[in-house]
């Protein structure tokens, strides 16, 4: 079911399993296809011949309703017949993949190889999952996000699963970004929305390779659009994967302030949690406004207020801007 003509055009940026439920809640409120997430594919790989698309797949399971609660990524009580199975003829399974999950892959990777575009083919798994936002590849050419270490330059996956994040990254670079292409979708999103979201996903690994898609960051600041962003540290911690780690590694103070000076550039509106409010003060001495709530999601209710939350905040910049 769609919204109604006065519900927002809403972009949000994600990747990761925070930005999974912010996207999440804010189809909870209603939206309908006039929400649009585009998701970084960067982390995107191959792996035993298939096409994985990791932070996609994360966003279409939870959109869906069947995310695993858990881990916040996976099919919900997917089975590991065919994972414990190579391990039986002595493949090293560093990347878990569930069958269920596998009929995603499988489908992904066949369709790419009869030419069909990475935005059609998500735009149908979505479809046919009853999902009504749009959900939209950063772009559809190929970019690998790499990773400089003391273990020298990293594939993603290898630094993030198989290494578990624990080297520290002193620089990342997005291989192919270069020759990548907006897709046309995703640049009218940005043209025709009210209000734009930054999901709380890490800001250089999840965010950052959507803002290096060639064309994305200027329609994104042509946009007349509040953009207003939802900081993933907590009390000077990430919730969950190594943005706090990699804060420190890349020069950046652990804290929410210290991600809004990283979005200081393209952000109107720094949303923080209560726990954070101390630093209300040094966001808004970057020329930000700061707008503080909880912003920890535990339940599909803290999804949809943080969501809302998020919108009203939106919202209100908009209307300060036209008076």
């Amino acid at each position: 079911m769609s919204a109604g003509d006065d519900s927002p055009r809403v972009v949000a940026l994600a990747g990761g399993v925070g930005g999974a439920k912010l996207a999440h809640g804010l189809a909870l409120t209603g939206l309908g296809e006039r929400l649009s997430v585009v998701v970084n594919t960067g982390d995107d790989f191959t792996l035993y011949g298939l096409h994985i698309s990791p932070d996609l797949d994360t966003v279409l399971y939870t959109l869906g309703g069947l995310a695993n609660p858990e881990t916040g990524w996976g099919v919900a009580g997917d089975t590991l017949i065919t994972h414990e199975m190579l391990g039986e003829y002595g493949i090293e399974t560093w990347f878990m993949l569930g069958d269920k999950d596998l009929a995603t892959h499988i489908l992904r990777t066949e369709r790419l190889r009869n030419g069909d575009s990475l935005s059609e083919i998500m735009g149908d798994l979505a479809q046919g999952l009853g999902i009504n936002a749009r959900l939209l590849p950063m772009t559809d050419d190929p970019v690998a996000t790499k990773l400089a270490t003391d273990a020298g330059l990293l594939d993603f996956q290898e630094y993030f699963v198989r290494r578990r994040h624990g080297d520290d990254v002193h620089r990342i670079e997005f291989d192919g970004i270069d020759a990548a292409r907006l897709p046309e979708p995703v640049g009218a999103a940005l043209d025709s929305a009210d209000v734009i979201v930054i999901c709380p996903s890490n800001p250089f690994v999840s965010v950052d390779p959507i803002l290096a898609v060639p064309g994305l960051r200027e329609r994104m600041l042509a946009s007349p659009a509040p953009v207003v962003a939802v900081s993933p540290i907590i009390g000077g911690a990430a919730v969950k994967g190594p943005a706090a780690q990699m804060l420190a590694s890349l020069g950046h103070d652990v804290s929410a302030a210290g991600v809004a000076a990283y979005y200081r550039e393209f952000v109107d509106v720094m949303v923080i949690d209560t726990v954070d409010k101390n630093l209300a003060g040094d966001v808004e001495a970057l020329g930000m406004t700061v707008a503080v709530t909880d912003t920890l999601m535990q339940s599909d209710a803290d999804r949809r207020a943080l969501a809302a939350f998020t919108l009203e905040v939106g919202r209100s910049q908009r209307l300060a801007r036209a008076g």
